[in-house]
């Protein structure tokens, strides 16, 4: 059985913190912003872990073998 965490910008992430990970890179266009192109990945009390395409690609690996794999998928349909 793998962790339930994965790591995010340095971070230890539960992996039921969770809510949503975003499929598109962030973009606001402000001159300011330090998540330009990064992917949100949300997690409960409305906080938000920013990561680059490897990690999100990574976090989502890890919530399919956490929650059994990709051959359950049927089961959501």
């Amino acid at each position: 059985m793998g962790s339930v965490f994965c790591v995010v910008d340095d971070k230890h992430v539960p992996l039921y913190r969770i809510l949503w990970i975003s499929d598109l890179p962030h973009f606001c266009g402000n001159d300011d912003c330090m998540c330009e192109g990064r992917y949100e990945i949300r997690l409960e009390m409305d906080e938000s872990v920013w990561a680059n395409r490897e990690e999100r690609d990574e976090v989502l690996a890890a919530l399919e073998a956490w929650a059994g794999g990709p051959e359950n998928e049927d089961h959501w349909q």
